[in-house]
């Protein structure tokens, strides 16, 4: 068993056990409490989560220079007398992120009769409650689960040694890259979240084994001890603190070369130009009418999604940053479009994909319908549109 969480409370005392089993009780799980000390088990979807509960001061285990969270977070950490200790079997269940989101849903009910805080152990991450909430209901963003860390490891234009935190508890090692500038940051975040989340769903490459990405790059996952060994420049030291064995994402050939894999995904981050903006607002304000009329015609097995973009601030490192951000259409309320976000915030998640939003009509800037998954182009999407009016 792994303990992949801990779970600072408040209060120096555990919840009951009795309320515990109240709470827990389901034909799905199984309770079973330790005979002392507020312990218990969970057995649930083929997996068992263990936690144990103790006190005193902040247990190790936690990289205080890795943490991230609220300040809330932090001061409730620092504040915090009892500790659930929540460890899992990974890798066990159907598939790898079952163990994690029965241990989560753990922690989430003992949440709900002592205030707390979360801290990921694997990923060094702090939530609230709810961060917690959001993880269980909303959509799987890997983001809430791994921690990206980039390191300055050599001199020169390209640096950067960028490794994540927190597939540990999926069952997997860690990935890293090596020879990024800072130009590559975003673009690289990109490509390993996607890598991780099919890692962590049990879908990712085989070691040593070439595949290609979502834009149809070529590279390769081996094991750090090899891929190490064509690494030149790097001391030693840099792995200082990092002994854990990790993945490296390497071309065809072995080699720490990622310019051209990470190509597409640094397209994906040009700014859209003002003037093309400025012509999709027009038009989606001009469109809405239509839009809306044939939103509300929209038969009930009929095979479209209604799409609308609009701005969304998020606050990477206290900033603000405004984003634009795709959402389905699910309802129309007095100059209000309801929806869930289609894909969550670039820079933070604040904004996480499957969130349900409300937006002004004014604020929409660009519209989009697809037919059976395909996005129709602005052609066929006027044409829809104009299809049934009234003459």
């Amino acid at each position: 068993m792994n303990e992949i969480y801990l779970l600072a409370i408040e209060a120096a005392a555990p919840v009951p056990i009795e309320t515990l089993r109240t709470t827990f009780a389901s034909d799905e799980v199984r309770f079973v409490p330790e005979a002392e000390g507020g312990g218990f088990s969970i057995h649930a979807e083929g997996t068992r989560v263990e936690v144990r509960f103790d006190t005193g001061t902040f247990p190790g285990g936690l990289r205080k220079d890795l943490l991230t969270g609220s300040e809330e977070s932090r001061q409730m950490l620092g504040r915090a007398q009892g500790f659930y200790r929540i460890s899992v079997e990974p890798g066990t269940g159907p598939q790898p992120t079952v163990p994690v989101f029965e241990a989560l849903w753990c922690a989430r009910t003992l949440m709900e009769h002592a205030p707390g805080v979360l801290a990921d152990l694997t990923a060094h991450k702090l939530h609230d409650v709810a961060d917690v909430v959001e993880i269980t209901e909303l959509d799987f963003d890997i983001r809430d689960h791994v921690n990206l860390h980039a390191v300055e490891a050599i001199e020169g234009d390209t640096p950067l040694w960028v490794h994540s935190h927190g597939m540990e508890k999926f069952g997997s090692r860690d990935l890293e890259i090596f020879h990024l500038g800072e130009d590559d940051l975003l673009p690289a975040e990109t490509f390993l979240h996607e890598l991780c989340t099919d890692l962590a769903f049990g879908q990712g490459p085989e070691p040593r084994t070439m595949v290609g990405t979502s834009e149809g790059q070529a590279f390769m996952l081996v094991p750090s001890e090899e891929a190490r060994t064509n690494l030149l420049g790097v001391p030693l030291e840099t792995f200082e603190g990092h002994e854990a064995l990790f993945l490296s994402v390497v071309s065809p050939l072995g080699r720490h070369n990622t310019a051209e894999l990470l190509r597409p995904y640094r397209e994906r981050f040009i700014p859209e130009p003002e003037d093309r903006s400025d012509a999709l607002r027009r038009e989606a304000q001009s469109l809405m009418p239509a839009f809306l009329a044939r939103f509300h015609r929209r038969g009930l097995m009929e095979p479209l999604t209604f799409l609308a973009r609009a701005p969304f601030e998020t606050h990477p490192e206290g900033e603000t940053v405004v984003e634009k951000l795709w959402l389905e259409v699910v309802a129309w309320e007095e100059g209000t479009l309801v929806g869930k976000l289609v894909d969550g915030a670039v820079h933070t998640t604040e904004w996480r994909k499957g969130a349900h939003v409300e937006v002004d009509a004014e604020q929409v800037n660009a519209l989009a319908i697809s037919r059976e998954g395909r996005t129709l182009d602005e052609e066929e999407m006027r044409a829809l549109l104009n299809a049934e009016r009234p003459m």
